[in-house]
């Protein structure tokens, strides 16, 4: 199965003057792709704060070194923004781990678990809805790395960048197949059933 780049443009955002700029662009967007990374921590009971938000159209991903700038306005600006779409996966979790380090209104989000339900697609997770969708792998392999080392390397950065892109594909991807109608729902108990045969 062919892994899926980003060949777009990644661009890394360390202070509140370069959030602020990226803000502005995004908000002329209408949506955007969303995704947050945390830097692992491997001790029973210990949770980091964000590292690094995610933010992407279809061409440029900004991630936001949230252990470096905070919850400065521009992000509040960016996630409280009423008319700005924001799609991601598995939202609740990464909103509320936002709010830990932030009040902001949270506005117009749409959870892509929410959506795949209803054209047949029961796997939750990003990498195998992408799969069922395009038929392409999304590579997890920088997931656990350090999200908060002083300069990310490429492969991070491009891991980050996919996530987020791809929430704006696989919604894109989502409303064809339901305007269209050409996709198929499978019945989980026809599948239990042939399993049993």
């Amino acid at each position: 199965m062919k892994v899926v780049t980003f060949d777009g443009r990644i661009i890394v955002i360390q202070t509140e003057l370069e959030a602020e700029k990226a803000v502005n662009f995004l908000l002329t967007q209408s949506m955007v792709g969303l995704d947050t990374e945390t830097r692992p921590s491997f001790k029973r009971g210990v949770m980091n704060q964000v590292a690094l938000l995610q933010v992407s159209t279809y061409d440029t991903c900004f991630l936001f070194r949230l252990n470096m700038i905070g919850m400065c306005p521009p992000v509040v600006r960016l996630l409280s923004h009423p008319t700005l779409v924001k799609v991601g996966l598995s939202l609740k979790d990464d909103i509320h781990m936002l709010h830990r380090l932030g009040e902001f209104a949270s506005n117009n989000f749409i959870d892509l678990q929410n959506l795949v339900g209803q054209v047949g697609i029961r796997d939750m997770s990003l990498q195998k809805i992408y799969a069922n969708l395009f038929g392409q792998k999304i590579s997890k392999r920088q997931r656990l790395t350090n999200w908060e080392a002083d300069v990310l390397n490429d492969a991070q950065k491009a891991y980050a960048a996919i996530d987020a892109w791809a929430c704006l594909k696989i919604y894109d991807r989502i409303e064809e197949l339901k305007a269209s109608g050409d996709y198929e729902v499978i019945p989980a108990l026809v599948e239990e059933e042939v399993k049993s045969n």
